[in-house]
């Protein structure tokens, strides 16, 4: 019999005080507290990690040989396991080759649908093409209407000057009369053409004449097999006076009508010949009227991972790295001698190219360079079309030289081409930039490739589409198939229209199929891999999820919780890490984990539905769930003195937005996902103020057209969410500076003292403290051949990453090892004497970190700690005021207790003279906001316009902003019902924001 739960007994991983919990079986299960309380460390690290376990155990010797040995989690039994499936926040792949389409799997099945039921059209002039058999082409004839006159001819030159009397001599001789040369009709017994041998001509032999009908079936067979043996396998079938349907019977859009010249669009429309059907049947995959061969249409023909499909030119990447014009040209108002960048006019050879140019244009080297003629900047740049005069002086006088002049930009492209110096090549990137390849206009595919369609629709226009407006299109796909492409095409069509049904369900409609993986956000990249499972249609499975509603806004978050339902109704368990109220409102059954984070917690607070958690004194979930605690609306908003305005925004989706950010005030960019809210901020505002202020030529803003107000912010400083570091030994004490001031106490007692030991011999990063066995890491790496390394503790140092010697230096009773291994906040009272360090971690506990290790390894760190990180670091720095502040979705895996403390730091900042803006889902931080801007109204090509913007109440009481129908439920002074319509009457503060006890701590403005 199945069990009703899964039964945890004795768990003891990290922080889990040996908690027993029964999990029921297919249902929708929460598991919320305090950050650092234990939740991932059940749900992952214990329930998922044994189910691992035990599926590799299940597996040959062989193969475990391969697979390694997983430690047993620190638990006494899990029972009741189903197969477990993690899908967790792990950032999408960086491969560039790496797009929606190809993780999604629907590339694979567009690119089969493409190959099996793709009409291959003419690169070139876009006629349409296909290989046919003999008895094909009599077949498609046969589909005449019954009566109709045709001629078949055969094509024997086809636009070549000549007189072609031989030609003719031959055909005679061969036993052929009728000819039809340049669409004029002849009869080579009674007369031979008189052609100009200066022109291009045609030549078509009539081969037979013949009236469609059963009983000519077996004539109109040896007249197109004569046909292909004298046209090397081509057939030019001429129809005089087509009847209704006769161009559908010969191929649709193959069929065209011909002029004198057997051009359809010849340009003496009163021809004669005008209204006849002439097409062209070919035995070979080719265009007859091009020339061009068309290689045989497969699967891979539409991979641009395959050389078979992918674009020469930039070898399936879409992008292509060339010399920019904006780079060259930063300045215009500088002076002709002056203004290329990557030409000093103190050297030798530019100053003569600029020298001969411009005595040739008859221009002075001092005038600036926008006040010359387009056309003279249009040599300087590409150079000149006539011959240029240069002068070198030599110790034997003028040496005179007369040659094109190669252009500025011309002569770093070669250069960069055929240098051998890397100096040289790294020079010249500085003037580059990446743009979309020319060749394929960014598809990625063969021009080949391109030109194969299905409705008149090739593979890279829907690549190109949204999700959404993918499944518009295939759900009405089969209405222009005929018979037998929808009979191929029935189960393929079948699985675009699931996966992309799924994708849209979990919100993710506004993505574009052909967008690459590495530019997907976190919560993105999960919610992709939930959308394939839901597709996988498994039953009886354990799904664990990390916190599914990052990223997403409050409408598409009730999509995300419909699909989660639709998976446990299924059959399967879910077992889902989230903070997020609603989630833990529709689940069945919520775990919360407390009371306090790090060691404090580990301990099941309350179980069973919502109204448990809030009849639970000691949750703090349930105190905010019941209204008790709430994050406060402040009592009143800053007015701002100054703006910076972005003009004209239209990067991506962006509308030509103008937006007005307010100086020294707290700014929040809202909107449905997919709205543009990245766009504007890190693509166009934040690139934008690198390259003006900082003159970083390196970065490629979005395209705008000005940002003003620019004069009063001193630095920008981007908080986002990218690791802090990229191996084992980044962790938060190294990134904030905190162990540069713990060695320093170490190196300061009385062993190190005796022993000679600086400060240096308590980095693990430098030979001398280090555990050489491990080289300091506390893990060693075991290469898995074909699968991830794994990483085991050293068996040296057992994972303390020091040797003997060094360990045996404690600081009031702790090695430095211990020391890396306590949390914030019991590093925070263990160093009660040092002020400077405890202000240090004061300002990790104020951003909602106090349960991280100091030692944790950066590479373990989730998205929104790894910003907490940087933000606490910031915080840190001496303030100077006027400070644009950039943060990315900072509440990212944050509890509510957790939030309230990041909102105050935020508003600590303001308070101090600086600009924080925000892009922002969370309500509870975008009503503590000044200024709201609310993209929208969709995602996708339906966002990128500026649907509201002002205070939140404001916002609220903008029918069309789905943010501000949401911020009705959370705000005091808006008399309208929200779409959940639960209002518990909200608090408001002041703007002396206090923390957790009550008071308020001036932040610390260090540069110790």
């Amino acid at each position: 019999m199945t069990k009703e739960y899964i039964e945890v007994r004795g768990a003891e991983e990290h922080n889990l005080k040996d908690i027993d919990v029964e999990i029921p079986r297919e249902q929708f299960n929460v598991v919320t507290g305090l950050s650092g309380s234990g939740k991932s460390s059940l749900a992952f690290e214990t329930v998922y990690a044994e189910g691992q376990r035990r599926y590799i155990e299940s597996l040959s010797a062989y193969a475990r040989n391969f697979l390694g040995q997983m430690d047993k989690p620190q638990v006494e039994t899990v029972e009741g396991l189903s197969p477990a499936i993690s899908i967790d926040q792990k950032a999408a792949a960086n491969n560039p080759r790496s797009t929606v389409g190809t993780v999604t799997e629907l590339h694979d099945y567009l690119r089969l649908l493409y190959a099996r039921v793709g009409t291959p059209h003419c690169p070139e002039c876009g006629r349409e093409v296909g290989e046919q058999s003999a008895q094909e082409m009599v077949g498609r004839i046969m589909e005449l209407p019954e009566g109709t006159k045709a001629k078949l001819c055969a094509p024997v030159v086809r636009d070549q000057k000549g007189a072609f009397e031989d030609e003719f001599d031959r055909l005679v001789a061969d036993g052929y009369a009728r000819v039809e040369v340049d669409g004029e009709p002849y009869d080579l017994t009674m007369e031979r053409p008189d052609l100009d041998e200066n022109y291009d001509h045609t030549i078509d032999v009539v081969v037979d004449r013949i009236k469609v009908s059963t009983e000519t079936r077996p004539r109109i067979t040896d007249s197109v097999e004569t046909v292909l043996e004298e046209a090397d396998g081509v057939v030019k079938v001429v129809v005089p006076d087509p009847p209704e349907g006769a161009s559908e019977a010969l191929g649709g859009s193959a069929a065209r009508s011909t002029g004198a010249l057997g051009d359809a669009d010849a340009d003496d429309a009163d021809s004669s010949g005008d209204d006849r059907l002439v097409v062209e049947l070919s035995e070979a995959l080719a265009c007859t009227h091009c020339g061009i061969d068309i290689p045989e249409i497969e699967t891979r023909s539409f991979s641009f991972n395959s050389p078979h499909g992918a674009c020469p030119e930039c070898e399936g990447i879409g992008e292509t790295k060339e010399v920019s014009e904006a780079l060259v040209v930063v300045d215009e108002s500088k002076p002709l001698k002056h203004v290329f960048e990557a030409w000093s006019y103190n050297r030798s050879y530019y100053q003569t190219r600029l020298d001969a140019v411009a005595e040739h244009f008859d221009v002075s080297l001092d005038t600036p360079f926008e006040d010359l003629d387009d056309s003279v900047q249009e040599a300087f740049l590409y150079g000149t079309s006539e011959e240029v005069v240069f002068k070198r002086r030599t110790k034997n006088g003028t040496r005179r030289k007369q040659k094109r002049f190669e252009g500025v930009i011309p002569n770093l492209e070669r250069r960069y081409l055929d240098t051998d110096s890397d100096s040289t090549r790294d020079h010249i990137e500085d003037y580059m930039s990446v743009t979309e390849c020319p060749a394929c206009d960014g598809s990625r595919l063969k021009p080949a490739s391109r030109a194969v369609l299905v409705d008149g629709t090739s593979i890279a226009d829907v690549n190109r589409l949204s999700i959404g407006d993918a499944l518009e299109y295939f759900e009405g796909v089969e209405a222009n198939l005929n018979e037998r492409q929808t009979k191929i095409a029935k189960e393929i069509l079948k699985e675009i229209r699931a996966r992309l049904g799924f994708m849209t369900e979990v919100g993710l409609e506004y993505l574009t199929l052909d967008r690459e993986a590495a530019t997907l956000s976190g919560g993105e990249s999960q919610r992709i891999r939930l959308a394939t499972q839901i597709g996988s249609g498994l039953v009886g499975v354990l799904y664990v999820l990390d916190e599914p509603s990052i990223g997403l806004h409050q409408r598409d978050n009730d999509r995300l919780l419909n699909t989660l339902e639709e998976l446990r109704d299924l059959g399967n368990t879910l077992l889902v890490v989230e903070h997020d109220e609603e989630t833990m409102r529709r689940a069945d059954n919520v775990i919360d984990m407390g009371p306090g984070p790090g060691k404090r917690g580990g301990e099941i607070v309350a179980q069973g539905d919502v109204d448990d958690l809030v009849a639970t004194d000691e949750s703090v979930t349930g105190e905010f769930l019941s209204g008790e605690k709430q994050i406060p609306v402040p009592a009143q908003r800053r007015q701002a003195e100054d703006v910076l305005t972005i003009e004209g925004a239209r990067q991506h989706n962006l509308k030509d937005l103008d937006v007005d950010l307010p100086l020294g005030c707290f700014t929040a960019i809202t909107g449905v996902s997919g709205s543009g809210k990245s766009t504007l901020m890190h693509d166009v505002l934040y690139k934008g103020l690198a390259r003006r202020m900082n003159d970083n030529t390196s970065v490629n803003p979005g395209e705008h057209d000005d940002i003003t107000g620019i004069e009063n912010v001193e630095t920008v400083r981007l908080i986002d969410q990218s690791p802090i570091g990229r191996t084992p030994r980044s962790n938060p004490a190294t990134y904030t500076g905190v162990f540069d001031y713990i060695r320093e106490l170490f190196a300061e007692t009385n062993l190190s003292k005796q022993r000679g030991y600086e400060k240096g011999r308590f980095s693990f990063n430098v030979k001398g403290g280090r555990c050489e066995e491990c080289g300091g890491q506390g893990t060693v790496k075991i290469e898995m051949n074909f699968l991830s390394d794994v990483y085991v503790p050293c068996e040296a140092c057992d994972g303390a990453r020091y040797n003997d010697a060094t360990l045996d230096v404690t600081y009031k009773g702790a090695t430095i090892a211990d020391v890396l291994d306590m949390s914030v906040d019991e590093a925070h009272d263990f160093f009660e004497s040092s002020s400077r360090l405890r202000r240090r971690l004061k300002l990790l506990k104020d951003v909602g970190l106090g349960y991280m290790r100091l030692g944790q390894p950066s590479t373990t760190l989730s998205g929104g700690e790894a910003q907490r990180v940087k933000l606490a670091e910031e915080l840190g720095k001496k303030d100077s005021g006027n400070t644009l502040y950039l943060l990315d979705e900072p509440t990212t895996g944050l509890h509510s207790a957790d939030e309230k403390k990041l909102i105050d730091v935020l508003h600590r900042l303001v308070d101090n003279d600086n600009t924080v803006v925000v892009i922002e889902h969370e309500l509870d931080l975008v009503k503590n906001a000044d200024h709201v801007v609310d993209l929208g109204p969709e995602g996708g090509e339906h966002g990128g316009e500026l649907v509201a913007e002002g205070t939140p109440e404001e916002l609220a009481r903008t029918d069309a902003s789905h943010t501000g129908r949401y911020l009705r439920d959370l705000l005091p002074a808006v008399d309208a019902e929200g779409p959940r319509g639960e209002r518990v009457e909200p608090e408001t503060r002041d703007m002396d924001h206090a923390d957790e006890d009550g008071e308020v701590e001036a932040a610390p403005a260090t540069d110790d």
